[in-house]
């Protein structure tokens, strides 16, 4: 991997490696990608303020993430199926995040269960909630979160009703994937090495819904019971009662609205992401990064604020701090490593961030995490 520069190179890789039904799952956005473009673009329009002659041999990336110390202010993002990327992607993830000494979050979509990763890592990690119609499962899930130690729950929401991909639908990416449209097919058969990995995996079903539903192998039915699921009256209220399950820290993701991140304050939430599902819901919402100093100027004193969306470098973590940001998700970014190599790409791509971070805050004049705000900007 000596010649992989930046996490584009791992995306590239991603994308020969990994069958296009799951690349494009990842990779793409909703109806005309409006928003998936401005996350992106947006970055691209914030500047540098270049400082010399500074002393920056003894720089520090370690930071506080909801009390706990992190090696830098990067978190691994919920993302769903990511099983279905690389053989047991999740557990590989997970573990790359820990070496690493920063937190990885498992999706309640994911393939691995929550009791897969916690038996094969050897710290805590975030579990990240969807809040579904069946309130009992809600519960069992959160319950066994608990008893794995989870260190924080993410509570998602804004997926009470699912924006349209087009390139999924395009593709047959649904559950069960149609994996036998013909075209698919010989897609598929020419990667084997995705093949031998995903058949090697502990499991190719959505494994926290595993043993909940009579039949749950057969993932016909759990298709079904997932289009019935996801629950359009979820409201503030449920935050209460998700708070008399869980004990401990509950961050909430989805915020792109000043008024909503005050009603996350009101609501008890040890933090909150500034998040637009990157690109996959509301097209033709603002970039996360556009949205930030907003939130931040409301809710910073209040809360810890993270970020979400649009993320491929070291250079867009020093730009999302320097606007108010706590810390940042990547999400795209490490499930490129992830498809074209596995572990050993998810700390490739976490590698290349931190090493574009650390130039980056020598050449601002920065030494430590705690020194960046808006004034590392050419504004």
């Amino acid at each position: 991997m000596k010649q992989i520069t930046c996490i584009d190179d791992l995306r590239d890789i991603h994308q020969r490696r990994v069958p296009k039904m799951f690349f494009d799952y990842v990779d793409r956005g909703s109806y005309a990608e409006e928003t998936l473009r401005a996350n992106r673009a947006d970055f691209q329009d914030i500047k540098f303020r270049q400082r010399i002659l500074v002393d920056i041999s003894e720089r520090d990336l370690s930071t506080d993430i909801i009390g706990a110390r992190a090696a830098l202010p990067l978190i691994l993002a919920p993302v769903g199926s990511t099983g279905m990327q690389f053989g047991d992607g999740e557990i590989h993830a997970c573990r790359a995040a820990q070496a690493a000494g920063i937190p990885y979050t498992l999706s309640t979509m994911s393939i691995c269960s929550i009791e897969d990763v916690a038996a094969n890592v050897q710290q805590p990690f975030w579990f990240q909630l969807y809040v579904m119609r069946d309130r009992g499962f809600v519960k069992a899930l959160i319950e066994r979160a608990i008893a794995a130690k989870c260190s924080a729950l993410v509570l998602t929401v804004d997926l009470q009703v699912i924006g349209q991909r087009h390139q999924d639908i395009k593709n047959g990416m649904s559950v069960p994937p149609e994996i036998f449209r013909l075209k698919n097919i010989i897609d598929i058969a020419t990667k084997p090495r995705w093949v031998k990995g995903i058949l090697a995996g502990k499991s190719r079903n959505f494994g926290n819904i595993a043993g909940h539903l009579p039949g749950s192998k057969d993932l016909g039915s759990v298709s079904a019971w997932v289009a019935s699921q996801f629950d359009p009256s979820l409201n503030w209220r449920d935050i209460d009662w998700i708070r008399s399950i869980w004990p401990g820290k509950l961050i909430i993701k989805g915020i792109l609205d000043v008024e909503d991140a005050a009603l996350a304050v009101k609501a008890g939430a040890e933090a909150l992401v500034v998040s637009n599902h990157g690109g996959r819901q509301l097209d033709g919402a603002p970039s996360s990064i556009e949205v930030l100093p907003d939130v931040v100027d409301a809710v910073g004193d209040q809360i810890e604020v993270m970020f979400d969306g649009g993320i491929r470098s070291g250079q867009d973590v020093m730009r999302a701090l320097a606007l108010g940001a706590r810390s940042c998700m990547i999400g795209r970014a490490y499930i490129y490593g992830l498809g074209a190599f596995g572990g050993p790409g998810v700390a490739k791509a976490i590698d290349i961030i931190r090493n574009e971070l650390s130039t980056t805050m020598a050449l601002c004049g920065v030494n430590s995490i705690d020194e960046i705000d808006d004034h590392v900007l050419a504004l």
